[in-house]
């Protein structure tokens, strides 16, 4: 027994420093990680190094809690000033947009592959939903112009949660009895209830972490997460959707003064890796390549009519009340990348013992692997055909904050990054509001007490102290400077 322990131990490790060097593969060929990590379960798998693993159940509910611990991240790193105006297009996007990707590629597994149609609004569904992992891991490395990266990135978040209210539906014994009016009012509810529950984890949250002096720096990146799992948690338990009240609480938190901000999000970044990787991983022992192949002619049909056809139709629906233009419209339809998402929703037919529903998650994984292949290295050169990369985007600035409680002072750190506009800007132009100053500068690894005169230059690492009533002004100060230069004001560059 523990001689097992110990192979688990080495190869547990094995698999996350394989995970570590993955993002730093992907970064160069474009691809998401998640396919590295595919590979690497499936050559530990029956295929490969022999190991046996077809838990469906636990797939599913490590699966959920992985996927929960994505979406927290991608709620916390997500700004609101910039996600704040296209989240009406975007929520549209998550639940119209979703209903018509359902619809059209379950009217063609129907009429196409003669499943049935339970197996058909199923099949649907699964695939109908953009994946945060993918997306957040691919469109983060470009430069978008905002509102498409926001719109894709809110989109990701959001569209997660009607797909599994339908799927969790579809597969219980209350499909056989639920009328289609009474079907979507139930996701509805569960949406609107998992809404309320996030946002109000998320305002409490925030109100504890403001007050709280924890012992340690690290507690703070530890209550912040489990915070987001807890709106998850809670919202699985009463029945309403947990996505979306994991991300909407992520997104509360995320957009708060949270002490040791750079801290908490560098934590969560991690977790989100560790669980995407042993998500994937797990993915790649429960798939069995013998009957891949045969899946493969099923993939690319139902693949197909979720790119070319599905996709393109929801987006231009969810689109016509905005008058998106449709470059932008364009990009979008090309730019719904699935991965982790539809192989783990699959797995719950499975769990509920519907006939057929293994051919469900064999069709949907190998659709991942093609069409992540196919899209994902083609985004940059989409988006540069389309026009809607802004290579000249202004470099934002991280800001991190350390309470001083005794003070009532919190202290802000920030480097000046390649590209930012605080270059060259001196102290005294900052403007920055009474009772913030700047009081330290490290560069080069010396340190200097600025004086009106000095300026920035790349590279520096800068600390600034304000009091607890203009920490947020003086924030906001210094991310407008760093985007829009010293006359950010005249430019209309708030800091948002």
């Amino acid at each position: 027994m523990e001689n097992d322990f110990q192979l688990v131990l080495l190869v547990s490790c094995a698999v996350l420093l394989v995970a570590v060097l993955a993002v730093r593969l992907a970064s160069r060929t474009g691809l998401p990680a998640l396919l590295i990590y595919l590979a690497v379960g499936l050559v530990l798998g029956e295929a490969g190094l022999g190991i046996e693993f077809s838990d469906y159940a636990l797939t599913a509910e490590l699966g959920l809690v992985a996927l929960a611990l994505i979406l927290a991240e991608g709620g916390l790193t997500t700004r609101w000033t910039t996600v704040r105006p296209v989240l009406p297009f975007a929520a549209v996007l998550a639940t119209v947009g979703v209903a018509v990707s359902v619809a059209v590629v379950a009217g063609v597994a129907y009429a196409v592959l003669g499943v049935d149609a339970r197996t058909a609004v199923i099949l649907g569904s699964v695939v109908a939903s953009t994946d945060a992992a993918a997306v957040f891991s691919v469109l983060r490395r470009l430069p978008l112009k905002s509102r498409i990266s926001a719109a894709l990135e809110a989109e990701s978040g959001l569209n997660d949660a009607p797909v599994v209210v339908l799927v969790v539906l579809a597969s219980s014994d209350a499909w056989a009895t639920t009328s289609l009016l009474e079907g979507v009012l139930q996701v509805v509810l569960e949406l609107l209830g998992g809404a309320l529950l996030g946002v109000v984890v998320g305002r409490l949250g925030r109100e504890v972490l403001s007050r709280a002096a924890l012992a340690a720096a690290g507690l703070y990146p530890l209550a912040t997460v489990a915070l987001a799992l807890l709106a998850f948690a809670a919202g699985e338990n009463l029945h309403v959707s947990g996505f979306l009240a994991v991300y909407l609480a992520a997104l509360v938190l995320g957009n708060s003064p949270l002490p040791h901000r750079r801290a908490v999000l560098g934590f969560a970044s991690s977790t989100a890796l560790l669980a995407e990787a042993g998500l994937f991983v797990l993915l790649g022992l429960l798939a069995s390549p013998a009957r891949l192949l045969p899946a493969l002619p099923e993939a690319l049909l139902i693949g197909a009519a979720a790119t070319f056809v599905a996709r393109p139709l929801a987006v231009m629906v969810s689109a016509a009340p905005f008058r998106l233009p449709w470059r932008e419209q364009a990009f979008l339809s090309w730019a719904g990348l699935r991965g982790a998402v539809p192989i783990v929703i699959a797995t719950i037919p499975v769990t509920e013992g519907l006939p057929g529903a293994t051919r469900v998650v064999d069709v949907v994984f190998v659709l991942v692997i093609v069409y992540t292949l196919v899209q994902a290295p083609t985004l940059p050169w989409v988006g540069r055909r389309l026009g809607v990369v802004d290579s000249g985007r202004a470099v934002d600035v991280e800001v991190e904050t350390a309470p001083l409680e005794q003070m009532r002072a919190d202290l802000l750190q920030l480097t000046v990054a390649p590209g930012s506009r605080l270059h060259g800007v001196y102290v005294e132009e900052l403007r920055l509001p009474p009772g913030a100053q700047v009081t330290l500068i490290v560069r080069d690894g010396k340190s200097l007490v600025p004086g009106p005169y000095t300026h920035f230059v790349t590279g520096d690492q800068v600390l600034v102290v304000a009091t607890s009533a203009v920490r947020d002004a003086a924030e906001a100060r210094l991310r407008a400077v760093a985007r829009g230069g010293k006359l950010a004001r005249w430019n209309g560059e708030t800091g948002g």
